[in-house]
Formats: structure tokens, C-alpha cells, sequence
């Protein structure tokens, strides 16, 4: 019999395609789509209820109300106290846990299978009990307001908040930067209003877990009856135009806060892999040349990366780096040079190869778990798509030409259509 030889790596190999469980799917009386991978090896269960946000549906809202109201769900109920909720859900070993972000807002409960019929009824009165307390009210908008405070003098969030509102637009809610006054403004109303009429607007429920016929027919009980607005959907459309530089000079900091960006397209683009490939290969993980120019050759900065942020009817592009304030156009020029190189210059076939490596461990790491499995499928849903998007992806990886990815490189990402804020 051959030995192992265990001073060899095993060999990597890029599978052909990914094989996914087909998320199964029922609606409720009430009309919201459940959607439920079943994963008996685990025997706990992730519930998360996601509802479209005001900004997805075209509507205005006071500044602040969805976040205090989602903020205050646990705060009290008709039935229980905010200390008897903590006591509840710590006793039973689960979590509630809130989902805000530009499009998509609502709760997550995990826990046990053992506990889920005890848990979930208490969970349902979170959604239409709620009470909001006037002195807990008056407590989180202090905190909200000391928190607008301390964010404000940090370079990092400043420069994110004027991004997102060159980017967007100052009157977008995507835009928008919350400030003291908005806080003051809040009244227990504005949360009873949004809580009554707005929150759970074309709600949809993902769930993942050791899930039987008997834990769907309790969320059929608990949540089929939950009332729900019936919206259309108004996706804002953004371009990229020329914009000019905003500057926040803080003299006495030491460093520099950089957010440069665009939009992008959306994921059903036929571009948006090639583009997705661009930004790794820029930097989009730790042996990029971002990474590699302006972190390990140059000192100038801890950390640098760029991302793509997810939206509905486009993506948006932004690099982020915290340099030091001295070398700040030092390192703007740095990272036009590096786009300029990618999409120009050919590109080594090591490095070609190792991020094309890069690209399978990481896409196959994403559904390493039960509960990352629900979690990508709602990602591409909520984006139109299904888990064909996953495989589509897995095969531009396996096939991908560096000069598809320079020509894609060049077509959507110029200096003239950048964002850039610097504050520091």
C-alpha cells in the first residue's frame, strides 16, 4: 500500500459545476413567499423576514423612523417588557437579531429546534405588539445622538457618508446623511405610523434548518396572518456623471480617509462577471495590487480594498483606504495608475492563476454552511436571479480571458465618471 506523503499539499482541483439543494417554496395565507432550504444535520433554525424599505418603493419617510422603529421592536410589547423579552430569549438560547439595509428591512430569529414552538409565537408579537415605550424612546435617541456625534468626527465614516451622498444624490434616501436634528425631530407617533403602515411592505421569509412539516405549519399559524402592505416596487436608476472632488480638510489629523467610486450594472448583466473579476484583481482580496502597491511596497496605508455593493437595479463600485494624510495624492495617483495597468498592460500568467484559484476556494467557501445556503440564495433572488447565477459564475471563472477582462475594465470604470472624497 502507497503511503500518503503528508509533506505534499493535496492537489487543487476546480470542480465542474456546483450542485445546490433547490430551495423549496409555499406561500402563506397571506400571500408572503416562504422559501426553505431543509438541513437536517443541523438542529437549529434560522428564520428572517425581509420587507422592502420606503426607498425601494418610491415613498417618503421622516428621517430615522424605520431605524428607531426596528431599533425599539424589542424594547416592549403589549404582553412583555424589554427585560422580559431578553430573559425569554436567553432562556431559550436564541437570538433576535435586526436586518437594515438600503432596500431590505425585518428580523431574524435563531434558535433551536427543540425551542422553536415556544420561541416563535413571541417572535410573531415583535411584528404587530410592539409598544414603544416613551422612556426607552428617550434613552435610544440620546444614544442615537451621541452616536451621530462620535461617527461624525471619525474620517472613515464622514468619507463614506459624503460618498454615498455624491454618489446617490443628497435627496436619494441612499443619500441621505442623518444628523442631530433629525433625531430630535422623532416622536413615539412617527414609530407607532411606520409600525402600523410601512414596515412590513412586500415581505418575503427565508428559512434554513432541521425544518419539518410541523415547524411549517407553526410559521403557517404564527405568520399567516401577519399584516402586510402590498406594494409596487419603484427602483431608482443612477448614471454616472462628472463630479467634482470633495474635500473635508480636518487639520489636525494625521491621516486621510479616501473613498473613490461609480455605479456599475446590475448582476444580470452579461458584463458583470468579467467586471466582478476586474475589482478582485484590483483589489478585491489580500494579494491585490492595491494591496500589494500601496500597503506592502509603499507603507502608506494599513489597509486598502475595493467592493462592490449589491442594489437592485445596479451595483455601485467604491475603493476604501484610510492613508497617511501626507501621501494622500500620492496614493490617488497610485490607484488610477493601478486601474490604468490592469486594463492596459497584460497580465501574468501567475497572477492570472492565482486569482483565477482564488475565485473557486472562495466561491465554494460561501457555502460551506447550512445557513450560508439560504443566506446566497436570497442574495440573487432578491436580485432576480436563482442559483444558475452561482454555476454561470463558476464557469466565466473557469474560462475567463485576461483581455475580457481588460476590455470590460476599460468600458465601464474611467477616471471622469469617479466619485472622490478625501477627509483628513
Amino acid at each position: 500500500m502507497k503511503l500518503l506523503d503528508r509533506s505534499l499539499p493535496p492537489g487543487f482541483k476546480i470542480p465542474e459545476h456546483i450542485t445546490f439543494p433547490t430551495p423549496h417554496k409555499r406561500t402563506l395565507r397571506n400571500g408572503v413567499p416562504l422559501f426553505f432550504i431543509h438541513t437536517p444535520e443541523i438542529n437549529a433554525i434560522r428564520l428572517e423576514i425581509n420587507a422592502d424599505t420606503p426607498a425601494v418603493l418610491g415613498k417618503e419617510e421622516k428621517k430615522l423612523a424605520p431605524y428607531f422603529t426596528l431599533h425599539m421592536l424589542l424594547e416592549g410589547t403589549i404582553n412583555r417588557s424589554a427585560a422580559e423579552l431578553d430573559d425569554f430569549f436567553d432562556t431559550y438560547a436564541s437570538e433576535v437579531e435586526i436586518i437594515s439595509t438600503f432596500e431590505h428591512q425585518g428580523l431574524s430569529l435563531l434558535t433551536t429546534k427543540k425551542h422553536f414552538s415556544k420561541v416563535l409565537p413571541v417572535f410573531r408579537e415583535l411584528m404587530t405588539e410592539a409598544v414603544f415605550p416613551e422612556k426607552e424612546l428617550a434613552k435610544r435617541k440620546s444614544q442615537k445622538s451621541l452616536s451621530l456625534s462620535i461617527l461624525h468626527k471619525k474620517s472613515s465614516n464622514r468619507a463614506s457618508q459624503l460618498f454615498r451622498k455624491e454618489l446617490f444624490g443628497a435627496f436619494h434616501p441612499f443619500g441621505q446623511i442623518s444628523e442631530e436634528k433629525d433625531v430630535d425631530a422623532i416622536q413615539r407617533d412617527d414609530l407607532l405610523n411606520f409600525y402600523s403602515n410601512d414596515l412590513w411592505a412586500n415581505p418575503e421569509i427565508f428559512l434554513t434548518g432541521n425544518v419539518t412539516e410541523a415547524e411549517l405549519d407553526l410559521i403557517s399559524e404564527y405568520l399567516g396572518n401577519l399584516p402586510t402592505i402590498k406594494s409596487h416596487v419603484k427602483l431608482s436608476q443612477f448614471t454616472n456623471t462628472k463630479h467634482q472632488r470633495l474635500v473635508e480638510d480636518r487639520q489636525k489629523s494625521v491621516q486621510s480617509s479616501l473613498r473613490i467610486g461609480c455605479h456599475l450594472i446590475s448582476k444580470n448583466h452579461p458584463d458583470y462577471f468579467a467586471l466582478w473579476i476586474f475589482n478582485v484583481f484590483l483589489g478585491g482580496y489580500f494579494g491585490s495590487r492595491l494591496i500589494k502597491n500601496i500597503r506592502e511596497d509603499k507603507g502608506h496605508t494599513y489597509g486598502i480594498y475595493s467592493s462592490i455593493g449589491s442594489l437592485k437595479a445596479s451595483d455601485y463600485w467604491i475603493i476604501m483606504a484610510d492613508v497617511i494624510k501626507e501621501h494622500t495624492e500620492e496614493v490617488i495617483e497610485e490607484i488610477y495608475k493601478e486601474i490604468h495597468k490592469l486594463q492596459y498592460e497584460k497580465i501574468p500568467l501567475d497572477e492570472l492563476e492565482t486569482v483565477r484559484n482564488y475565485l473557486v476556494g472562495n466561491l465554494l467557501s460561501n457555502f460551506s454552511s447550512s445557513f450560508e445556503l439560504i443566506s446566497r440564495f436570497k442574495t440573487i433572488h432578491q436580485a432576480g436571479l436563482d442559483f444558475d447565477f452561482f454555476d454561470n459564475q463558476l464557469a466565466f471563472i473557469k474560462t475567463f480571458t485576461p483581455e475580457k477582462i481588460q476590455e470590460i475594465g476599460i468600458k465601464y470604470l474611467q477616471r471622469e465618471q469617479m466619485v472622490e472624497v478625501i477627509v483628513g
